[in-house]
C-alpha cells in the first residue's frame, strides 16, 4: 500500500468520561488538523460501556471534518497495568514499523492505562501526545466549554521546545 503521505493513528484512553475522550478529538481536528487514518480506544472493563457511543461519536465528528477513519478498540481489565503496557506497545510498535505518525490522547484515561500508554510514547519517539487540560470537569461538548477555560497541550511538541532552548 503506498501513500503519498504518512499513514495517521489517533489511540485514545477512556476512562470515566466519554466527553473527555470527544472533546480532546475534537480539540485535536479543529486546533491541530491531525486527521488520523485510523483511531484506537483503549477502555478499562469498567468504562467499556460507553465504547460504542464513543465510536459513532468519533465517527460523526470525522465525517465533519470530511474524512472516515478506521475506528477499533481494546478492552483491557480495570488497574491491569502490565496487559495495557503489552498492548498499547505492541499496537505503537506495529504502527511504527508502518511508518505511521502516532499519536495518544492520554486526556481521558485512568491512571494505569496513562503509565502503559507513556512507556511506549516515549520509548518510540511518537509524534504527538495529547491532553486536553480542562479548568473544571465539564460535562458537554467542546464547543460549549470557554475557550479560556481549556488548553489542548502536546507534550512531545513541548518537550522537544525544551530540549531546544
Amino acid at each position: 500500500m503506498s501513500f503519498d503521505r504518512a499513514m495517521k493513528a489517533y489511540i485514545t484512553l477512556l476512562g470515566r468520561s466519554a466527553w473527555a475522550v470527544l472533546n480532546t478529538y475534537y480539540a485535536v481536528l479543529v486546533e491541530k488538523s491531525y486527521f488520523p487514518d485510523a483511531i484506537h480506544i483503549f477502555a478499562e472493563e469498567s468504562y467499556s460501556g460507553d465504547l460504542e457511543k464513543i465510536i459513532e461519536g468519533m465517527r460523526v465528528l470525522s465525517e465533519e471534518f470530511g474524512f472516515k477513519p478506521e475506528i477499533s478498540s481494546t478492552i483491557i481489565k480495570d488497574n491491569d497495568f502490565i496487559t495495557a503496557v503489552k498492548k498499547i506497545g505492541e499496537l505503537v510498535k506495529e504502527l511504527k514499523e508502518q511508518e505511521c505518525n502516532v499519536a495518544i490522547d492520554i486526556t481521558p484515561g485512568r491512571k494505569p492505562l496513562v503509565s502503559a500508554a507513556l512507556i511506549p510514547a516515549v520509548k518510540l519517539r511518537l509524534e504527538h501526545v495529547f491532553y486536553l487540560a480542562v479548568k473544571e470537569l465539564e460535562a458537554r461538548p467542546y464547543m460549549m466549554i470557554p475557550l479560556a477555560n481549556q488548553q489542548l497541550r502536546d507534550f512531545m511538541e513541548e518537550a522537544g521546545r525544551a530540549g531546544n532552548e
